[in-house]
């Protein structure tokens, strides 16, 4: 762990406790199964201590929400069991902007009173860098700042609905994530914590983008604070930073602030008021793209990660240029041909014979053959297919979160398409919230796959075949080899060539429906191998 590491991470801990310094890199803590990499930061108001630790059982990278406390003392202990309770319910939560919360270890099932522990909460590792990080610089841009929360305000809204407390109100649990959305890393809200300090959160994670100082009691040392009114009122961003438009900065503050008629008390109307930011925000972009403004900057995000690839965008620029090659060769041809019938003398002709239609039924039904034509190509053979291929298992395939109704996956490779599975509804598109959603299948063994059925699919639906080396890869590690729009009843989906391969995605990345309800079903999929 580096120096600015610690510094950020330790430098809340309580130094008079012996158990708080026992935590360094390399310890055992959960039975021996978890060991600690690298800690995070300290929530100090629950001695909620943040940490990356790997599973040894499962060989794979966790987050770790270690209450820290002393067994013998019944308050403390009371109050973890309270935090423990809510982790266990949020484990029943899914969504994009939330980490999956994995196992929750309490003192006599997974703890023992010797690790001076009362509690673990176990989440899935969010890939991507430090919320400190990204403000250490400078300030986020207004723009990109608003879509961030949007996201992570859709989260809370669909926790509440479900009566759940996400507890974000820290800025070292969330984590930005390579695609710029912010996420809730570290699961496990504060025994107190109530629906409004969700709220209050986002108003302060707001603050935090546009300033790069947090609003709210209990920060970590590495942030400065918000300064304050002679009133005892926080200042507004746009006194800070005066390129902040003024409904951004009057969204933060009305939404950190308790008092007053104008204050903003629920994650619904946070939504509505960014939406219009993000609808304002496309015009002024429009505007600037006709009249040719060379400033892009404006909405940027930046990480401390290397950009990712945009696969989507190379392929279609790819495409393009294939396309415009083809269509230049086949233009220079024509004039050539043009020019040879000149010189030739043919006066008679203004072009070459090119038979571009199939010759008229009644031609055939008198029993005349068309004239034959050098010219025109014989269509390419529909590519022979096998029997369908079974896949021994389907899983929800989700690198943004812990997917999408993960118990009906295996509905659409039981061969009935009336017993369907199907997305949660949406009140944005993809990929606003997350790049999208799809099934991971699983063959017993490698296929050789040329096309893809899907049945009862929601029309309007756009999906890409994609090949994979694993059940659950990083999206830019799978490759596109097909892609189609759903349609009523079934639609086929032909791959560009034959793929071999044993795992295969049907990824989703436009919804189906309308006005802020999107959602998808799949009734069925079939896999048809090369003949």
């Amino acid at each position: 762990m580096d120096t600015r590491r610690s510094e950020q991470a330790g430098g809340a801990n309580h130094v008079g406790k012996a158990q708080v310094g026992s935590l360094a890199p390399g310890r055992v803590v959960g039975d021996g199964r978890y060991r600690l990499l690298a800690q995070f930061g300290v929530d100090e108001r629950g001695d909620a201590h943040l940490w990356r630790a790997r599973d040894g059982q499962l060989k794979r990278d966790v987050a770790l929400t270690l209450l820290v406390g002393d067994p013998a003392d019944p308050e403390a202990a009371r109050l973890a069991r309270r935090t423990l309770e809510r982790a266990t319910h949020a484990s029943k939560f899914g969504h994009g902007g939330v980490a999956r919360v994995l196992d929750v270890l309490a003192l006599g099932s997974g703890i023992t009173s010797s690790e001076g522990l009362l509690g673990v909460v176990v989440a899935e590792w969010t890939k991507g860098s430090d919320l400190v990080d990204l403000v250490a610089q400078r300030p986020v841009a207004p723009a990109a700042a608003a879509r961030m929360v949007q996201a992570l305000a859709e989260a809370v809204e669909q926790a509440h609905q479900n009566g759940l407390v996400l507890g974000l109100d820290h800025p070292q649990r969330l984590r930005l994530t390579p695609n710029g959305a912010l996420k809730l890393a570290f699961p496990g809200p504060l025994p107190e914590s109530t629906l409004r300090d969700d709220v209050k959160a986002l108003g302060a994670v707001l603050y935090l983008l546009l300033t790069g100082r947090w609003a709210l009691p209990g920060g970590p040392p590495a942030i400065p604070a918000a300064p304050m009114t002679p009133q005892g009122r926080v200042v507004p961003p746009r006194q800070l930073v005066p390129t902040v438009p003024a409904d951004l900065s009057s969204l933060a503050v009305r939404t950190i602030e308790d008092g007053g008629n104008g204050g903003i008390r629920t994650s619904a109307a946070i939504l509505r008021m960014l939406e219009q930011v993000a609808e304002e925000e496309e015009r002024t972009q429009l505007i600037k793209a006709v009249g040719g403004d060379p400033a892009e900057s404006e909405g940027t995000v930046w990480t401390t990660k290397k950009p990712v690839k945009d696969v989507a965008r190379r392929r279609k620029l790819a495409l393009g240029v294939t396309v415009l090659v083809v269509a230049t060769v086949v233009i220079l041809a024509w004039g050539g041909l043009m020019l040879i019938n000149v010189f030739q003398g043919d006066s008679k002709a203004s072009g070459p014979t090119i038979n571009v239609a199939a010759p008229p039924a009644s031609s055939q039904q008198n029993g005349t053959q068309p004239p034959a034509s050098s010219s025109a190509p014989a269509p390419p053979p529909t590519p022979a297919v096998g029997a369908p291929v079974a896949p021994q298992s389907a899983a929800v395939y989700n690198p943004e979160g812990s997917g999408d109704n993960t118990g009906r996956a295996k509905n659409a490779i039981d061969g009935k398409p009336e017993t369907e599975w199907r997305t949660e509804k949406y009140k944005q598109q993809f990929p606003v919230i997350k790049p999208g959603v799809g099934l991971v299948v699983t063959f017993k063994d490698p296929i050789n796959l040329s096309q893809v059925k899907i049945t009862g699919g929601t029309p309007g639906t756009k999906v890409e075949i994609r090949s994979a080396t694993g059940k659950n890869p990083d999206l830019a590690d799978t490759k596109v080899v097909g892609n189609g729009d759903l349609k009523d009843g079934e639609t086929t989906i032909p791959l560009a060539q034959p793929t071999q391969g044993e795992y295969f995605i049907v990824w989703i990345t436009q919804l189906g429906g309308a006005d802020g309800q999107f959602m998808t079903e799949i009734g069925d999929l079939s896999f048809l191998p090369a003949g």
